[in-house]
């Protein structure tokens, strides 16, 4: 079996962060989106892996290279432009051959592992799985419509009148007939070949398509507000420590927080569940909980919460706390006059703000 990774798409709706980043190396907890889903697919058997890359595929090579370092072996497929998730499976066929295969959106964080999920279906004689999700708003997701056999019978997209309350997740199974799909459908009303309309192909020709009813919880993490809940639920599972380097001074830390290498908290307070990352400073402030300080970030004099900062990040002399706050790579943020109530930041790579 192999795996096969979305990651293609902008991430407009995460301006300005992605306007120079590419939305699934964003970290959760300091490790980016891409990163645990490739560790998830390896984690349940699976080491051969291609992904999809459009615009930002510099940016993804650079940072997940052949995949070694992660136990698995990347094939890098480009798609030249975006038209649908189909049409990047479609793509995907010299790579994927003949194999069962899972694909996994690259910007979606999913509690627990999917090696269940990949016996099941490698043990199976389906042609097709796909993780769904009982979501209380089911209007706003693509649902499916089950028979009474479990099996799926009809997809729908957004519906008016949901039939059920399962969404798809954004993991699917497949086995050879899919190719069959993909090569049969049309673009839809927005010039894209739709999986959905794949699946729905497979369903209509009489081949099996089950469900997997995920019960833990699930992020697609493509709005600020969904990052900020991913962060949030992810760190709420880490394994606290501080590491054997990291230096501690005069500061209080409670017992849910990670410390990575060569980080430095002074005088200062630190509530979990959160992680200061590699050689960051913290210093004369407060960090609370639901916080994720990435590599080589300063903070100092300063109260944050619930927010995100990306390396190389510095933050300095602020009067107001910060919180829900997205802060990019290489981004100032400081203090020059005036005292603001309230900061509510997405703040871009390479940005200096000064709040006056």
């Amino acid at each position: 079996m192999k795996g096969l990774i979305l990651s293609g798409g902008k991430g407009t709706r995460l301006y300005p962060l992605t306007y120079t980043n590419a939305k699934q190396l964003i970290p959760v907890a300091n490790k980016p989106v891409l990163v645990r889903v490739i560790e998830s697919i390896r984690d349940a058997g699976v080491d051969e892996i291609g992904i999809v890359i459009g615009q930002t595929g510099p940016q993804i090579k650079e940072a997940i290279g052949d995949g070694s370092r992660y136990g698995v072996q990347i094939t890098y497929i480009p798609q030249d432009s975006p038209d649908g998730l189909a049409h990047a499976v479609k793509i995907s066929k010299p790579f994927l051959g003949e194999d069962k295969f899972v694909m996994f959106l690259g910007d979606n964080v999913i509690q627990g592992g999917i090696g269940g999920l990949i016996r099941d279906f490698a043990n199976s004689s389906w042609n097709s799985q796909i993780v769904l999700k009982e979501v209380e708003n089911p209007s706003s997701y693509g649902v499916a419509k089950l028979r009474e056999d479990g099996s799926i019978e009809q997809l729908i997209e957004k519906p008016k009148n949901p039939p059920s309350n399962l969404a798809l997740v954004g993991i699917y199974m497949f086995d050879e007939t899919i190719w069959e799909a993909v090569n049969s459908i049309a673009p839809s009303k927005r010039g894209e070949y739709e999986i959905t309309d794949a699946i729905q192909w497979l369903i209509t020709k009489g081949r099996s398509v089950f469900p997997h009813v995920h019960k833990g919880w699930w992020i697609d993490t493509g709005k600020p507000t969904d990052m900020l809940e991913a962060n949030s639920l992810v760190l709420d599972e880490l394994t606290p420590g501080i590491a054997p380097d990291a230096v501690v001074e005069g500061s209080q830390i409670d017992s849910r927080v990670v410390v990575e290498a060569g980080a430095r908290i002074i005088n200062s307070v630190v509530r979990g569940p959160t992680i200061i990352g590699e050689n960051s400073v913290i210093e004369n402030s407060f960090v609370g909980p639901f916080t994720s300080i990435y590599h080589h970030v300063t903070v100092q004099n300063c109260e944050i919460e619930r927010s995100i900062v990306l390396e190389h990040a510095s933050l300095g002399n602020i009067s107001t706390r910060i919180q829900d706050s997205l802060i990019g790579r290489h981004a100032t943020v400081q203090h020059s006059e005036g005292k603001p109530r309230s900061l509510k930041l997405n703040v871009g790579d390479h940005s200096n703000l000064w709040i006056v």
